[in-house]
Protein backbone atom coordinates (compact mmCIF):
# COMPACT_ATOMS: atom_id res chain seq x y z
CA UNK A 1 0.00 0.00 0.00
CA UNK A 2 2.86 2.35 0.77
CA UNK A 3 6.51 1.93 -0.14
CA UNK A 4 9.82 3.77 -0.01
CA UNK A 5 12.56 3.27 -2.59
CA UNK A 6 16.11 4.20 -1.57
CA UNK A 7 14.74 6.94 0.67
CA UNK A 8 17.24 9.36 2.21
CA UNK A 9 16.35 11.83 4.96
CA UNK A 10 18.74 14.49 6.23
CA UNK A 11 18.78 17.42 8.61
CA UNK A 12 21.58 19.73 7.58
CA UNK A 13 24.69 17.61 7.14
CA UNK A 14 23.36 14.80 9.34
CA UNK A 15 21.92 11.67 7.75
CA UNK A 16 18.75 10.46 9.50
CA UNK A 17 18.02 7.63 7.05
CA UNK A 18 20.07 6.12 4.26
CA UNK A 19 18.60 4.11 1.38
CA UNK A 20 15.41 2.98 3.10
CA UNK A 21 13.67 0.28 1.02
CA UNK A 22 10.46 -0.46 2.87
CA UNK A 23 7.04 -1.94 2.13
CA UNK A 24 3.92 -1.59 4.27
CA UNK A 25 1.11 -3.93 3.27
CA UNK A 26 -2.60 -3.98 4.11
CA UNK A 27 -3.23 -5.46 7.55
CA UNK A 28 0.23 -4.61 8.87
CA UNK A 29 0.89 -2.40 11.89
CA UNK A 30 4.43 -1.01 11.90
CA UNK A 31 6.01 0.66 14.91
CA UNK A 32 8.89 3.09 14.29
CA UNK A 33 11.41 3.05 17.11
CA UNK A 34 14.44 5.27 17.71
CA UNK A 35 16.09 7.82 19.96
CA UNK A 36 14.99 11.44 20.21
CA UNK A 37 16.05 13.16 17.01
CA UNK A 38 16.49 9.90 15.11
CA UNK A 39 14.05 11.00 12.41
CA UNK A 40 10.84 9.22 13.37
CA UNK A 41 8.58 12.27 13.01
CA UNK A 42 10.47 13.39 9.92
CA UNK A 43 9.83 10.00 8.35
CA UNK A 44 6.10 10.15 9.10
CA UNK A 45 5.85 13.67 7.65
CA UNK A 46 7.64 12.45 4.54
CA UNK A 47 5.30 9.47 4.19
CA UNK A 48 2.34 11.84 4.55
CA UNK A 49 3.65 14.09 1.78
CA UNK A 50 4.26 17.04 4.10
CA UNK A 51 8.02 17.01 3.59
CA UNK A 52 10.04 16.23 0.48
CA UNK A 53 12.49 13.34 0.60
CA UNK A 54 16.15 14.30 0.29
CA UNK A 55 16.61 11.40 -2.14
CA UNK A 56 14.60 8.41 -3.27
CA UNK A 57 10.84 8.14 -3.45
CA UNK A 58 7.65 7.42 -1.53
CA UNK A 59 4.82 5.69 -3.34
CA UNK A 60 1.23 4.91 -2.41
CA UNK A 61 -0.40 2.22 -4.47
CA UNK A 62 2.63 2.28 -6.78
CA UNK A 63 2.09 5.99 -7.49
CA UNK A 64 4.52 8.71 -6.47
CA UNK A 65 3.20 10.98 -3.73
CA UNK A 66 3.71 14.04 -5.93
CA UNK A 67 1.39 12.54 -8.54
CA UNK A 68 -1.56 12.31 -6.15
CA UNK A 69 -4.08 15.19 -6.21
CA UNK A 70 -4.39 16.47 -2.65
CA UNK A 71 -8.06 15.56 -2.24
CA UNK A 72 -7.41 12.02 -3.42
CA UNK A 73 -4.34 11.72 -1.20
CA UNK A 74 -6.44 12.80 1.79
CA UNK A 75 -8.74 9.86 1.08
CA UNK A 76 -5.75 7.48 1.04
CA UNK A 77 -3.80 8.44 4.14
CA UNK A 78 -4.57 10.10 7.46
CA UNK A 79 -1.87 11.69 9.61
CA UNK A 80 -1.78 12.34 13.34
CA UNK A 81 1.06 14.73 14.25
CA UNK A 82 2.90 14.57 17.53
CA UNK A 83 1.86 18.11 18.50
CA UNK A 84 -1.00 20.33 17.42
CA UNK A 85 -2.15 23.88 18.02
CA UNK A 86 -5.90 24.24 18.59
CA UNK A 87 -6.30 27.92 17.75
CA UNK A 88 -10.04 28.12 17.14
CA UNK A 89 -13.00 27.41 19.39
CA UNK A 90 -14.41 24.51 17.42
CA UNK A 91 -16.59 22.03 19.18
CA UNK A 92 -15.36 18.47 19.50
CA UNK A 93 -17.90 17.29 16.92
CA UNK A 94 -16.91 20.04 14.45
CA UNK A 95 -13.25 19.07 14.88
CA UNK A 96 -13.92 15.45 13.98
CA UNK A 97 -16.31 16.41 11.16
CA UNK A 98 -13.48 18.43 9.60
CA UNK A 99 -11.71 15.12 8.94
CA UNK A 100 -14.54 14.26 6.54
CA UNK A 101 -13.70 17.23 4.30
CA UNK A 102 -11.94 15.08 1.64
CA UNK A 103 -15.29 13.45 0.90
CA UNK A 104 -17.20 16.74 0.54
CA UNK A 105 -15.80 18.05 -2.73
CA UNK A 106 -19.16 17.62 -4.50
CA UNK A 107 -21.36 19.12 -1.76
CA UNK A 108 -21.39 22.08 0.62
CA UNK A 109 -22.79 20.54 3.80
CA UNK A 110 -21.80 17.41 5.66
CA UNK A 111 -23.93 14.39 4.88
CA UNK A 112 -25.67 11.99 7.24
CA UNK A 113 -22.82 9.58 6.51
CA UNK A 114 -20.28 12.18 7.69
CA UNK A 115 -22.16 12.74 10.95
CA UNK A 116 -22.48 9.00 11.46
CA UNK A 117 -18.74 8.47 10.90
CA UNK A 118 -17.86 11.32 13.26
CA UNK A 119 -20.19 10.18 16.02
CA UNK A 120 -19.05 6.56 15.69
CA UNK A 121 -15.42 7.69 15.98
CA UNK A 122 -16.20 9.81 19.06
CA UNK A 123 -17.91 6.84 20.66
CA UNK A 124 -15.00 4.56 19.79
CA UNK A 125 -12.58 6.93 21.54
CA UNK A 126 -14.89 7.43 24.55
CA UNK A 127 -15.39 11.17 23.95
CA UNK A 128 -18.95 11.21 22.62
CA UNK A 129 -20.11 12.93 25.83
CA UNK A 130 -17.79 15.84 24.95
CA UNK A 131 -19.23 16.41 21.46
CA UNK A 132 -20.53 19.92 22.20
CA UNK A 133 -17.54 21.06 24.27
CA UNK A 134 -15.09 23.67 23.04
CA UNK A 135 -11.95 21.72 22.09
CA UNK A 136 -9.75 24.23 23.89
CA UNK A 137 -11.40 23.48 27.24
CA UNK A 138 -10.40 19.82 27.21
CA UNK A 139 -7.49 18.18 28.98
CA UNK A 140 -4.45 17.06 27.00
CA UNK A 141 -5.55 13.43 27.07
CA UNK A 142 -9.08 14.31 25.97
CA UNK A 143 -7.71 16.37 23.08
CA UNK A 144 -5.56 13.44 22.04
CA UNK A 145 -8.55 11.11 22.00
CA UNK A 146 -10.46 13.63 19.86
CA UNK A 147 -7.49 13.83 17.48
CA UNK A 148 -7.41 10.04 17.14
CA UNK A 149 -11.18 10.06 16.60
CA UNK A 150 -10.66 12.47 13.69
CA UNK A 151 -8.14 10.11 12.10
CA UNK A 152 -10.56 7.21 12.54
CA UNK A 153 -13.42 9.24 11.02
CA UNK A 154 -11.28 10.12 8.00
CA UNK A 155 -11.47 6.39 7.23
CA UNK A 156 -8.40 6.02 5.04
CA UNK A 157 -6.67 2.74 4.16
CA UNK A 158 -3.36 4.13 5.49
CA UNK A 159 -2.95 5.69 8.94
CA UNK A 160 0.22 7.48 10.08
CA UNK A 161 0.29 8.25 13.80
CA UNK A 162 3.04 10.03 15.72
CA UNK A 163 2.92 8.91 19.36
CA UNK A 164 -0.83 8.23 19.46
CA UNK A 165 -0.68 7.20 23.15
CA UNK A 166 0.84 10.54 24.15
CA UNK A 167 -0.96 12.13 27.16
CA UNK A 168 -3.42 9.23 27.47
CA UNK A 169 -4.04 7.53 30.80
CA UNK A 170 -3.28 3.81 31.05
CA UNK A 171 -6.77 2.57 30.19
CA UNK A 172 -7.05 4.81 27.14
CA UNK A 173 -3.52 3.95 26.02
CA UNK A 174 -4.45 0.29 25.93
CA UNK A 175 -7.82 1.06 24.35
CA UNK A 176 -6.32 3.22 21.60
CA UNK A 177 -3.62 0.71 20.74
CA UNK A 178 -6.09 -2.17 20.75
CA UNK A 179 -8.27 -0.16 18.36
CA UNK A 180 -5.35 0.23 15.96
CA UNK A 181 -4.63 -3.49 16.10
CA UNK A 182 -8.30 -4.21 15.41
CA UNK A 183 -8.36 -1.84 12.43
CA UNK A 184 -5.41 -3.71 10.94
CA UNK A 185 -6.93 -7.11 11.56
CA UNK A 186 -10.57 -6.52 10.61
CA UNK A 187 -10.51 -3.50 8.28
CA UNK A 188 -7.11 -4.35 6.75
CA UNK A 189 -5.74 -0.88 7.41
CA UNK A 190 -2.02 -0.28 6.98
CA UNK A 191 -0.78 1.57 10.06
CA UNK A 192 2.55 3.18 10.86
CA UNK A 193 2.95 4.54 14.38
CA UNK A 194 5.73 6.05 16.44
CA UNK A 195 5.97 4.92 20.05
CA UNK A 196 8.56 5.17 22.82
CA UNK A 197 6.77 2.51 24.87
CA UNK A 198 8.31 -0.74 23.70
CA UNK A 199 5.86 -2.95 25.55
CA UNK A 200 2.80 -1.11 24.28
CA UNK A 201 4.20 -1.20 20.75
CA UNK A 202 5.04 -4.90 20.88
CA UNK A 203 1.53 -5.71 22.09
CA UNK A 204 -0.12 -4.34 18.92
CA UNK A 205 2.51 -4.07 16.18
CA UNK A 206 3.10 -6.81 13.63
CA UNK A 207 6.35 -5.23 12.39
CA UNK A 208 8.96 -2.76 13.58
CA UNK A 209 11.33 -0.31 11.92
CA UNK A 210 14.36 0.61 14.01
CA UNK A 211 16.13 3.87 13.16
CA UNK A 212 19.75 3.65 14.22
CA UNK A 213 21.89 6.64 15.14
CA UNK A 214 24.04 6.53 12.01
CA UNK A 215 21.29 6.52 9.34
CA UNK A 216 21.12 2.74 9.10
CA UNK A 217 17.93 0.84 9.90
CA UNK A 218 16.43 -2.58 10.61
CA UNK A 219 12.95 -3.61 9.46
CA UNK A 220 10.96 -6.79 9.90
CA UNK A 221 8.46 -8.70 12.01
CA UNK A 222 8.53 -7.71 15.69
CA UNK A 223 9.86 -11.12 16.75
CA UNK A 224 12.82 -10.66 14.39
CA UNK A 225 13.62 -7.01 15.08
CA UNK A 226 12.55 -6.16 18.63
CA UNK A 227 15.48 -8.02 20.17
CA UNK A 228 17.52 -6.82 23.15
CA UNK A 229 20.83 -6.31 21.29
CA UNK A 230 19.22 -4.35 18.44
CA UNK A 231 16.99 -2.31 20.75
CA UNK A 232 19.94 -1.52 23.02
CA UNK A 233 21.97 -0.24 20.09
CA UNK A 234 19.02 1.63 18.62
CA UNK A 235 18.06 3.42 21.84
CA UNK A 236 21.54 3.94 23.24
CA UNK A 237 20.72 2.15 26.49
CA UNK A 238 20.87 -1.52 27.51
CA UNK A 239 17.49 -3.23 27.22
CA UNK A 240 16.74 -6.52 28.94
CA UNK A 241 14.01 -8.90 27.78
CA UNK A 242 12.03 -10.85 30.37
CA UNK A 243 9.62 -13.52 29.22
CA UNK A 244 6.13 -13.22 30.72
CA UNK A 245 3.95 -16.07 29.54
CA UNK A 246 3.90 -16.01 25.77
CA UNK A 247 5.26 -12.48 25.34
CA UNK A 248 8.47 -10.64 26.15
CA UNK A 249 8.62 -7.64 28.47
CA UNK A 250 11.26 -5.02 27.68
CA UNK A 251 13.04 -3.43 30.65
CA UNK A 252 15.71 -0.72 30.65
CA UNK A 253 18.66 -1.93 32.70
CA UNK A 254 19.93 0.29 35.53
Amino acid sequence: MIATDKLDLRVGARALLNQLDWRIEAGQCWCVIGRNGAGKSTLLRTLAGLRAADAGAVKIGGRLLADWPLAQLARERAYLPQARGDAFSYSVLETVLAARHPYNDSRYWESDEDFRAANDALKTMDVQHLAKRDLRTLSGGERQRVAIAAVVAQDTPIMLLDEPANALDLAHQVGAMNLLAQLCETARKAIVLVSHDLNLAYAVATHALLLMDDGSWHAGAVDQVMLSPLLSECLGHPIETVQHGARPIFLPMS
